[in-house]
Parts: C-alpha cells; structure tokens; sequence
C-alpha cells in the first residue's frame, strides 16, 4: 500500500505541477529547438517548453519525503538519478539559456557520467565488499564472482542506459510510456527481493512518468529534455545495479538497447560503406515514422513491445 500510495502521490505532484511550470518555462523562454537532422514534421514543436523532466523529480523527492524512505539504498538511488538530471540540466541549459543547440560536448558529458559511475564503484568497494561484485546469470540459479570486471560492467551499465533512454526520448510521450512497464518490473522484483524501499522507489518513479505524460503525450504540451530522460536513466540503472538484476537489464530494458543498437549499426555501416543507411533514421523510432506510422501508434507499438520485454524478463527473473 505504501509503494500504491508513492505512485500516486508522484503522480498527483507531477501533474499538478503542469499549469505552474509550463507557463514558467514558457515566460522564460525555455523553448525546445529542433535540429534540422530530424523529422522534417518535428518542426513545429520548436518552441514547446523543455526540461519538464524538473516536474518529475520533484514529484519524485515530494513522494519518497511523504513515505519517508531514505534507506542507504533509496539514498544511492537518489544520488545516481539526481546527479544524471545534474547532468542532464547543465545539457539542457547550455542548449535552452545559452543558445548552443548541441549543449554539452560529448567529451564532457561522458566525463560527468563516469565520475557518477566512479563514485557508486567506490560505494561497492567500501561498503560492500566482494559480494557487491557477483553477476546473476539470468534464467539460471547461477551467480558467478566478476571482480574486477563488474566494475567494468558497472561503467557500461551507467553510461550505456543512461544514453539509451536519452535516445528514446524522442517522439511524444514515448520514453515516459516505454519505462511505466520497466518500472513496474522493477517494483515486482525489488519486492520479491523484500527490498521494500527500492520497490517504494521505482513506484515513485512510475508516478512520476505517469504523472508527466498529462502533459507530455501527444500533442505534448512540454518536453522533458536531458534533465527528465537522464535522470530517468539514472534511475532504471540504479534498479538493475541495487536489485542485483545487471544483466537482466538488456532484456527489462530491451526498448532502450534496440534504439541503442539502431544508431551504433546505422553509424557503423555509414562509415562502413560510405555514405549508405540501414534505417530511413536512428533512433529507430525515426524509421518507423518515417515510414508512414503516426507519432501515436509508434509510442503504442514501442511500449507493447516494452511490456513483452518486460514480461519475458520477469519470466527470467522468477527460475532463479
């Protein structure tokens, strides 16, 4: 009941939030700017405000302050979530404020990110111990010790899902629709685990996606910008690494690893043969629109899809 009661307190924050901030981002002159390399259709949203993704956090920290649940792990959760919206903010910021439309150098955010990363390796070092660096192998009962190398997985895992969820937020209101079954498997897990402060964390999180696509579906009213898909990210990661479900997380997140994949394979082969394209354009989401499908039916399509992921990654999760 108390994780319900997150969820919808979450929810209610972030959207009641909507009629204060959205006239705010618009007084300030907080309008999204379209790169011209986009969807010729995508122009018209230039102007809509951005860095919604503030209404969700604080929608986020309100609900976790309410059920009171600032465990060591809740706290962990915290950090790597608000410091990727840390990052995500500086990103937008220099894009919205400072009128360079590419924001942070690729250089500098990677840079941001690994230190976030850094930071939770030293956690597991120091408070953790050589149990902090065991990897289940999902659909099995095994678990082998990684060492050295899940430090390694824990910087990918970071800086890779925090990239992949940036990617997906690209159409309206699909990166908050493909992450509600995310976050739900998540909550089921961390509550099977009887980690009951964790599941009381991906609740708020869910209610804070939910509570954002009042504003956010289509015709969004508001985008979430780096500030709201980062910190998203943050979170899912943060999920994966504390429930111990690492690797379960490409199959969980499987949305967020094909739209990865779309453009790590369209810049490859581009390079590769010169100039030729695997897709119309990456993220995938672009290929399916440009294809003819509405804006609608690729965020219903995607996050059907999520919820298969989800489901077979939950399947997975139950023969440990």
């Amino acid at each position: 009941m108390q994780a319900l009661g997150a969820m919808l307190t979450s929810l209610a924050v972030c959207a009641a939030l909507g009629p204060v901030m959205i006239p705010a981002l618009h007084k300030l002159k907080f309008g999204q700017s379209i790169r011209d390399v986009g969807p010729a259709s995508h122009m018209k949203k230039s102007g809509t405000p951005t860095m919604g993704g503030i209404m969700m956090l604080v929608g986020l920290f309100v609900a976790m302050v309410m059920w009171n649940r600032f465990t060591p792990l809740v706290i962990i959760a915290f950090v790597l979530t608000f410091g990727h919206a840390l990052i995500g903010f500086l990103d937008d910021y220099i894009k919205v404020v400072m009128k360079r439309n590419l924001g942070l150098t690729a250089k500098q955010k990677l840079a941001l990110q690994i230190a976030l990363a850094a930071a939770y390796i030293y956690y597991v070092e120091q408070h953790v111990g050589p149990e902090g660096t065991a990897l289940w192998i999902p659909g099995t009962s095994i678990t082998v010790q990684a060492g050295w190398l899940y430090y390694v997985l824990v910087l990918f895992l970071l800086v890779g899902t925090t990239n992949a969820v940036n990617l997906t937020d690209g159409l309206d209101g699909l990166v908050s629709s493909v992450s509600v079954p995310v976050m739900l498997s998540y909550g089921y897990i961390a509550l099977q685990a009887r980690e009951g402060d964790l599941c009381l964390f991906a609740m708020a999180v869910l209610g804070s996606c939910l509570g954002f696509l009042v504003w956010n579906r289509h015709p969004a009213k508001v985008f979430m910008g780096d500030t709201g898909s980062l910190a998203l990210g943050g979170a899912v990661a943060s999920l994966a690494l504390l429930t111990h479900t690492e690797i379960l997380l490409v199959v969980i997140g499987g949305v967020y690893v094909l739209e990865a994949l779309s453009v790590i394979i369209q810049v490859a082969y581009f390079k590769h043969t010169g100039g030729k394209r695997v897709f119309r354009m990456t993220p995938v989401h672009h290929h399916f629109e440009l294809g003819g499908w509405k804006e609608t039916k690729v965020v219903t399509v995607f996050t059907a899809a999520s919820t298969v992921f989800c489901l077979l990654g939950l399947a997975l999760w139950a023969v440990r």
